[in-house]
C-alpha cells in the first residue's frame, strides 16, 4: 500500500480497528481518495486520521450541508437561553415572514423543514445564494410550495438563512457571529462560517464526482427538471446556477459562510463541535444541557420527503441519525453534507464523529462509506 493510501495520524488504544477500516475504505475508493476521520469519546479525541493525496489533518474543505449542524446548534443555545421560543410564531421575530400564508408558522415548524419555502421561484445567483440576508429577504415574500405543516421537504440551501434571520431579529447579531463567539472561538474549532482570508492556504477545492457508467445511469434515473420541487430546492432553476459541487470553490461562498451549505471545516472541526455540544472539550462544560439535546434530537418530521423524494427523519433541524444508522443510541443527532461529509453526536455513548472527503461522493449527501466507518468507531467506543 502506498504512502498516500495509508492512513496517517493517530488512534488511542482500543481504536486500532478504526484505522484498519479506514485503510480498507481508502483501498476500495482508489488513488485520488482524500479524506479525514475524527472521533471523540466523552470529550477526548480518540481517532484523528487522514488519507490521500494533498490532504492532512489540518486541511479544510467545503462541508456543504454539514454546515447546518452549526446553525442548529446556535438555535439550540438560544432556545436553551430562553431567547428563542420554539412555539412562538416566526412573524413575531420577523414580521415580513408572515406574508403569503406563513403568518401562523412557529419556529418549531421552520426548524423541522415543514414550511415549504425551499427556494425562490426565479432562483438565486451565486452572489445571492452565498448571502443569508439576501435569501431571507427573498423568501419572506415567497408563497410556500405546500401548505405549512401538511408535509415536509429538505430546505437544502435556505434553511440556515431562515433560521439565521430569526436569530438576527431576536438578538441583533447574525447566526455567524453567535457561532464564532459561542462555539468556534472558545473551543478553537476548525469549522468556519465565513473563512478568514488568512486561512485560505489550508483550503482544498472540492473535486467533482467521478461516477461509473452504472452510477451515471442511476443519476439519470433520479434526475428532475429545474422547475421541479427538487430543482428549485437545489437552485437549478436559476439560469446561471453553478453546479452544487462547485459552490465552496468560490471565495464569495467561503467568505460569507452562509449557514445552510457554506461552511468550511476539517473532520477535527466537525467532530469537535459535536463533542463540545454533548460532552465538553478542553475542560469546558458541554454547550447543551441534556434536555436541550434531547429536544432537538426528537423526531419532528419523518416519512416521505417531498424534495429528496426519499424516506427522511428530522429532529429540530438536525437529522435524526439513528434513523440512518440504527446501531447508534436513541437521541443521536447530526448532519451530513453533499460531498460526503458526516458529523454526529451520540449522547448515550458520549461519541462525537466527524468525516470529511474532498471528492464529491456518489450519489451526493453523506457518503456511503460513513456506514462502515461510523459502525467501526461506535463498536470501538462501546466495546
Amino acid at each position: 500500500m502506498s504512502q498516500e493510501s495509508t492512513p496517517q495520524g493517530t488512534v488511542v488504544a482500543g481504536f486500532e480497528s478504526v484505522r484498519e477500516e479506514f485503510a480498507a475504505v481508502a483501498a476500495a475508493e482508489g488513488g485520488d481518495y482524500a479524506a479525514q476521520l475524527v472521533a471523540h469519546l466523552a470529550g477526548e479525541r480518540v481517532v484523528d486520521l487522514w488519507v490521500g493525496p494533498e490532504i492532512t489533518g489540518e486541511s479544510l474543505t467545503g462541508v456543504f450541508s454539514s454546515t447546518k449542524g452549526a446553525a442548529y446548534l446556535v438555535a439550540a443555545l438560544l432556545v436553551q437561553d430562553g431567547v428563542l421560543d420554539l412555539d412562538q410564531k416566526v412573524s413575531h421575530y420577523w414580521p415580513e415572514f408572515g406574508a403569503e400564508g406563513k403568518q401562523d408558522v412557529v419556529l418549531r415548524d421552520l426548524l423541522s423543514h415543514s414550511v415549504g419555502i425551499v427556494g425562490a421561484d426565479t432562483g438565486l445567483s451565486l452572489e445571492e445564494v452565498a448571502d443569508d440576508r439576501v435569501i431571507a429577504e427573498r423568501l419572506a415574500a415567497q408563497r410556500p410550495y405546500w401548505r405549512p405543516g401538511t408535509a415536509f421537504g429538505y430546505h437544502a440551501l435556505v434553511i440556515g438563512a431562515l433560521v439565521g434571520e430569526v436569530v438576527r431579529r431576536a438578538t441583533g447579531e447574525t447566526l455567524q457571529q453567535h457561532f464564532e463567539a459561542r462555539v468556534r472561538a472558545p473551543h478553537d474549532l476548525d469549522f468556519y462560517l465565513g473563512l478568514p482570508a488568512e486561512q485560505e492556504p489550508r483550503f482544498l477545492t472540492t473535486l467533482p464526482m467521478a461516477p461509473t457508467a452504472e452510477q451515471q445511469d442511476a443519476l439519470a434515473t433520479w434526475a428532475t427538471g429545474p422547475e421541479s420541487l427538487n430543482g428549485i430546492a437545489m437552485n437549478r432553476n436559476h439560469p446561471d446556477a453553478v453546479e452544487l459541487w462547485e459552490m465552496p470553490n468560490h471565495r464569495v461562498v467561503r467568505a460569507k459562510g452562509q449557514a445552510s451549505a457554506g461552511g468550511v471545516a476539517s473532520a477535527r472541526g466537525l467532530a469537535g463541535m459535536y463533542a463540545a455540544a454533548i460532552s465538553g472539550i478542553g475542560g469546558k462544560a458541554p454547550l447543551l444541557k441534556p434536555d436541550t439535546a434531547a429536544a432537538f434530537a426528537q423526531i419532528h418530521s419523518i416519512g416521505y420527503d417531498l424534495v429528496s423524494r426519499q424516506h427522511k427523519a428530522y429532529g429540530l433541524g438536525f437529522s435524526a441519525s439513528v434513523d440512518t444508522y440504527p446501531f447508534l443510541g436513541q437521541g443521536s443527532f447530526g448532519h451530513g453534507g453533499a460531498a460526503g461529509s458526516q458529523a454526529i453526536a451520540d449522547p448515550r455513548s458520549g461519541l462525537a464523529y466527524g468525516y470529511n472527503r474532498r471528492r464529491f461522493a456518489f450519489p451526493g449527501g453523506a457518503a456511503p462509506e460513513n456506514d462502515r466507518l461510523l459502525k467501526a468507531v461506535h463498536a470501538a467506543a462501546t466495546a
